[in-house]
């Protein structure tokens, strides 16, 4: 069981990892072992989500998340499986937790008077600014 959150526990069978060759340096060890790691997540099918969790997964997730609701993140800082998988799968936990967290609601407050009265006061002085830019007009007597 991956602990998420207290009321969060995705079991070991809903991910699934394929291991894949590392882009990037790494010498000869680079073309011949599998150490990169893609973890699939199916979060739409995933019990422990409910649906506002998941809804904001998929925000979050963006374009790691396929359209069928599966978020797929790719590993590969590492040089060995282990590290990487261990990667994936934190990522894994830091995204879905921060989804766990429902946003606060805004309380509508209005601008005070001394904020209005500032307010109003910029923008004379911007209108003073301006009106020294324009054209010079010579005084027909």
């Amino acid at each position: 069981m991956l602990h998420v959150t207290d009321t969060i526990e995705i079991n070991e069978s809903e991910l699934e990892e394929r291991f894949i060759r590392s882009p990037g340096a790494g010498g000869q060890n680079v073309n011949k072992v599998s150490t990169a790691v893609q973890l699939r997540f199916d979060a739409r099918h995933c019990a422990a989500l409910d649906h506002a969790v998941f809804l904001r997964l998929k925000r979050l997730a963006g374009s790691r998340m396929t359209l069928d609701g599966v978020i797929v993140l790719t590993a590969s800082r590492f040089r060995t499986q282990a590290a990487n998988r261990e990667d994936a799968r934190a990522r894994l936990i830091e995204l879905i937790a921060a989804a766990a967290v429902p946003p606060k609601r805004r309380r509508a407050t209005r601008p005070t008077q001394a904020s209005k009265v500032r307010r109003v006061e910029s923008k004379k002085r911007s209108g003073e600014i301006k009106k020294t830019r324009s054209r010079v007009h010579p005084n027909h007597d």
